[in-house]
């Protein structure tokens, strides 16, 4: 307990850490027990690890939402809407597997999910998933020269 309370900040978080630890130590039937000390020093120190990581995350999470909360104004977001409908044109002109992956995407599905549901390999979506944003990107670049040049 006291090497899981120097790490962490409050009594509670380094209580729920040594339970942690332990449930772990019980999960695991196969443990030797000249390892057992080693064994729970190492789950404890990685259990403090991922609490600050997590910590991370969600600060990081929280200043994402209070931004977005932030209301834009009104012509940023005709343009967003704006660009969004010419982008979605854009994405039904690709083709086959790229466009079917980037609407996926836009739906939320990952490109695992999508290569599940398509019968195919995780490297065969996300390739075509890559393809599909470099051709997007050019269409972007393309349309952007135009105006300018």
């Amino acid at each position: 307990m006291r090497l899981v309370r120097r790490r962490l900040p409050s009594y509670q978080d380094a209580e729920d850490c040594v339970q942690e630890t332990m449930a772990r130590a019980a999960a695991h039937t196969a443990l030797d027990r000249n390892r057992l000390g080693p064994f729970l020093t190492s789950v404890a120190l990685r259990l403090c690890i991922d609490f600050y990581r997590d910590m991370e995350r969600r600060r990081r999470l929280l200043q994402r939402t209070a931004f977005l909360d932030d209301p834009g104004t009104t012509e940023e977001d005709v343009c967003d809407e704006d660009f969004g409908r010419w982008l979605l044109t854009q994405v039904h002109q690709l083709r086959g597997r790229e466009q079917e992956v980037i609407l996926a995407r836009a739906a939320g599905i990952s490109t695992a999910e999508f290569a599940r549901m398509n019968n195919i390999s995780v490297k065969a979506a996300e390739s075509a998933f890559t393809r599909g944003r470099a051709r997007l990107k050019m269409a972007c670049v393309k349309a952007l020269d135009d105006r300018v040049g």
